[in-house]
C-alpha cells in the first residue's frame, strides 16, 4: 500500500509499504479523505514544537471498515467511520478524572506518533466511531474539526438565545461560528481580515461579518447585538490582535474562550479580566461526547459543509495540498486529500 511521509520539513515522499493487519482490539480503515489543518501547516514549515520526523500526517480522516481484530464486535466490513486520533496514557491525573483529551502524555496521530496518510491505518476500536450510512465520505472527514468547534463552544455552556462573537474565519472560527448557530445561538458575529473568509462566512449563514481593519469592532458589536453586546466571544486565530481585542470588547461579566493556538506568548490586560469580572477558558481538541455530538450535527444537515471544502489533491500528490495552500494567498479553507 501506499503511505506518505514527510521526512523533513517541506519535503514528502509516496512509500510503497506492506499493508497492516489489524491486533485483536483494532479496526482496520481504510482511508477515502484526509484533510490538512492549521497543525499540519506548522508540521511542513518545520515550525510545530511538538513534531519530529519523519513523521506520517492525517489526523482529519474518514474512511470504511476493510477488517478488524477477533474481539472487534461492534463494526462490519464496508462501515463508514471516523476516528479520534488521541494516544492516552489512562493513568494521570486528568486521564482518571475523565479529562484524557489534555492527558499529561497526550500524543495526537500524525504529530507525535504516525497518522493515516496511507491506503489501509489500523485505530483501537475504542476510538473509532460509526456513522449513519447517509452521512457523506467529504462531511465525514469534517468530524475532527468540527469536534473541536462543539468542545470549544461547550466550555461556555448553553449558548441558546446568547450572543456569540467569533474572531477569526478560518476554518475552526467557521465551524465554531456555524456550531453556536446550531446551538441556538441569538446572533452570530465573526470577524476576519480576509474579505475571502469574509464571504464565506456568509455562505455558510453566519448573521453578520466585520472587518476590524475597516470597521470599528466596537461599533460593529453594538450595531449587530446591541447595548448588552457579546455574552461569550470564541478567539479562533491565536494572535496578539484577537486576544486584545476579546478582553478590550467584553462586555462585563461574560466569557472568553480560548481556541486559537498561540505560536508566541500573548499579552493578557489581567487588569481589565479582573475589572469586568471576565471568565477566562482555554479549550483544547475534543472528547467523545463531543465527536458524537458532531456526528449528529452532520447527520441533520445542521452545518453547511460544502463551502468549506474549497480544493481537492488526489493522495499520490499530496505535497501539492502545502503548495497550493502557499500559493493560495490565504484563500482556502478545507484542502481535502482524496483516496
Amino acid at each position: 500500500m501506499l503511505q506518505a511521509v514527510m521526512t523533513n520539513p517541506g519535503i514528502i515522499e509516496i512509500r510503497d509499504i506492506q499493508r497492516p493487519e489489524p491486533k485483536s482490539d483494532e479496526v482496520l480503515i481504510e482511508v477515502k479523505r484526509i484533510g490538512v489543518c492549521g497543525s499540519d501547516i506548522h508540521v511542513y514549515y518545520g515550525m510545530h514544537p511538538y513534531t519530529s520526523y519523519p513523521v506520517v500526517q492525517g489526523h482529519e480522516v474518514s474512511g470504511v471498515v476493510a477488517d478488524f481484530g477477533s474481539d472487534v464486535k461492534s463494526f462490519s466490513k464496508g462501515d463508514k467511520v471516523v476516528f479520534m486520533p488521541q494516544v492516552t496514557c489512562g493513568t494521570c491525573y486528568p486521564c482518571r478524572h475523565g479529562m484524557y483529551h489534555i492527558c499529561d502524555h497526550l500524543k495526537v496521530m500524525g504529530f507525535q506518533t504516525d497518522g493515516a496518510a496511507q491506503e489501509f491505518f489500523p485505530v483501537v476500536a475504542d476510538m473509532v466511531l460509526k456513522l449513519p450510512e447517509s452521512t457523506s465520505i467529504d462531511h465525514a472527514a469534517l468530524i475532527e474539526p468540527i469536534s473541536v468547534a462543539v468542545h470549544a463552544v461547550s466550555q461556555y455552556g448553553n449558548v441558546e438565545g446568547k450572543n456569540v462573537l467569533v474572531l477569526g474565519a478560518g476554518t475552526i472560527g467557521n465551524l465554531v461560528a456555524q456550531v453556536a448557530k446550531a446551538s441556538g445561538a441569538k446572533k452570530v458575529l465573526i470577524s476576519d481580515i480576509s474579505v475571502y473568509k469574509q464571504q464565506k462566512a456568509m455562505e455558510c449563514g453566519i448573521d453578520a461579518v466585520v472587518n476590524p481593519q475597516q470597521d470599528d469592532l466596537g461599533q460593529t458589536i453594538l450595531e449587530v447585538f446591541g447595548p448588552d453586546k457579546a455574552d461569550v466571544i470564541l478567539e479562533c486565530v491565536g494572535v496578539q490582535d484577537t486576544i486584545t481585542q476579546a478582553v478590550t470588547y467584553a462586555r462585563k461579566g461574560s466569557t472568553i474562550v480560548v481556541v486559537g493556538v498561540f505560536g508566541k506568548k500573548p499579552t493578557v490586560d489581567l487588569g481589565l479580566v479582573q475589572d469586568r469580572e471576565l471568565k477566562l477558558f482555554g479549550t483544547l481538541m475534543y472528547q467523545k461526547r463531543d465527536y458524537e455530538r458532531a456526528i449528529d450535527l452532520v447527520k441533520n444537515g445542521k452545518l453547511s459543509l460544502d463551502n468549506i471544502i474549497t480544493h481537492r489533491i488526489p493522495f499520490n500528490q499530496y505535497l501539492e495540498a502545502y503548495k497550493l495552500i502557499e500559493a493560495s494567498g490565504g484563500e482556502y479553507m478545507k484542502v481535502m486529500v482524496d483516496f
